[in-house]
């Protein structure tokens, strides 16, 4: 019950936050800069890119792209990036015990283009990563959320707050099924690359994601 009850605290939270900040801090740039993402993710070019380069070198790309767009404005890109890198468009949402099913609508990109955009964003990101269609795909935008909060709320240890809340959502409204430890790895590799980023603004998402597998090849047992 109590878990159920942070969970619904947690929803309102994040969607609250999310359009304060659109309207106070990036004002109209927001749902543009969603825009211009998703565009160039399904654009010939990206398209191209995918053919010779590593998805992480994509996930650099899309991060680099991000910050030019909004000249060089790291918290507004990070922000971007979360919504414009989730693999769905509503977060659906099945209350345990009740036959109620809501849809909260998200800021995705341009309609009728989620399909396109899932096949094409980044997925192969940990060296243990499913070789599946879909591979870790979803782990991306878990990666820019935490990056976010841990970049741009000063509150201590907010945004590993946070993701652990985000994961407890999940389990308690069935948005991913059960608690993905995964899910855990992407968003604590996305805390650490935000406050990297604090002192060193060329640090790339992919030097993040590499510190999993070199603990992965180091000392697993």
């Amino acid at each position: 019950m109590m878990l159920r009850y942070i969970a619904k605290i947690l929803l309102f939270t994040l969607l609250i936050y999310s359009k304060l900040h659109a309207q106070v801090f990036v004002e109209k740039d927001l749902e543009d800069g969603i825009a211009y993402m998703v565009n160039f993710i399904l654009s010939d070019e990206f398209n191209s890119l995918k053919q010779t380069n590593t998805d992480l070198d994509l996930v650099d790309t899309l991060y680099l792209r991000a910050v030019h767009f909004h000249n060089g404005a790291i918290d507004e890109a990070l922000l971007t990036l979360t919504f414009a890198t989730l693999p769905f468009s509503k977060m659906p949402l099945h209350i345990p015990f009740t036959n109620i099913e809501l849809g909260a609508k998200l800021p995705s990109g341009p309609e009728g283009t989620l399909k396109k955009k899932i096949n094409r964003l980044p997925g192969q990101v940990f060296i243990d990563t499913p070789q599946t269609k879909f591979g870790d795909k979803d782990k991306v935008a878990h990666f820019f959320g935490n990056a976010f909060f841990s970049y741009s709320v000063t509150i201590f240890n907010i945004s590993k707050f946070l993701s652990i809340l985000v994961e407890l959502f999940e389990d308690a409204f069935k948005v991913e099924g059960t608690i993905d430890h995964r899910d855990f790895i992407a968003n604590y590799l996305g805390y650490h690359f935000g406050r990297h980023l604090k002192d060193d603004e060329d640090y790339l998402p992919s030097e993040a994601f590499k510190l999993y597998t070199f603990f992965k090849l180091n000392y697993s047992y």
